[in-house]
């Protein structure tokens, strides 16, 4: 399994873990202030950023009216919320990229220096880390009964690159790629489970239990922060 799926689970467990603890609309909320923001206004049919936020919302089971909420507010008044991305580095010179949404820029960089150093990590200079990813637009799949098929079609649309895990199919495209293949994808009848932008490492590190252990705290912690929206690595 690859690192970006071993990933995937813990990120999903921490989701649910943040759901039951009443934080995880806060992030979302923040995600989709964000998105109107960095990604071009209110209307998600301009704005595929939002449209990805949305989406990631109603996942998440965020109730409409929060979400009109949000957008009416954004047309009302310029967003306080900055994005900042963090590059860090975690047991065995593992590679650690935040990304934040923070109204507080010098205490948000504190917070995160300090997540990291109490847990054996660091922060990173800019481009310490990030010449190790690419940005990438990532759907996961509903499995068919003939998945050798399903991934071959995939592959024939444009998916850069496509994997079977226990969830699912996971599709890698080029981010500018991704709203017209999952057009595509939904034009087939084939269910979309998840669909998200990433940072996608080019290069993994494997780590013994100890190390994963120490890796999968850093990542706990660093989810439990308010301002923190997404946390790759390259385990």
């Amino acid at each position: 399994m690859s690192g970006h799926s071993h990933f995937a689970t813990i990120k999903r467990q921490k989701e649910n873990k943040d759901a039951a603890k009443g934080n995880l609309f806060g992030k979302l909320s923040k995600m989709i202030s964000i998105a109107i923001k960095a990604g071009g206004g209110p209307n998600p049919d301009m704005n595929f950023r939002l449209r990805v936020a949305i989406d990631k919302a109603r996942e998440s089971n965020m109730p409409k009216e929060n979400i009109d909420r949000i957008l009416k507010a954004a047309e009302e008044k310029q967003s306080s919320l900055e994005e900042i991305t963090y590059e860090g580095f975690g047991p065995n010179n593992s590679q650690f990229i935040i990304e934040t949404a923070t109204d507080n820029k010098n205490r948000t960089s504190q917070e995160i220096k300090n997540i990291l150093e109490k847990h054996g990590g660091g922060m990173g200079g800019p481009n310490s880390v990030a010449y190790n990813f690419d940005n990438k637009g990532y759907l996961l799949i509903k499995k068919n009964p003939d998945t050798e098929e399903q991934m071959l079609t995939l592959i024939d649309l444009g998916a850069e690159d496509v994997e079977e895990v226990e969830e699912g199919i996971e599709v890698f495209t080029e981010t500018e790629n991704l709203k017209k293949l999952k057009e595509e994808v939904e034009g087939l009848g084939f269910e979309i489970v998840k669909m998200e932008l990433i940072k996608k490492p080019r290069n993994y590190i494997e780590l013994g239990n100890t190390e994963l252990e120490k890796l999968y705290k850093i990542i706990d912690v660093l989810y439990e922060h308010d301002d923190v929206q997404k946390v790759f690595t390259n385990f």
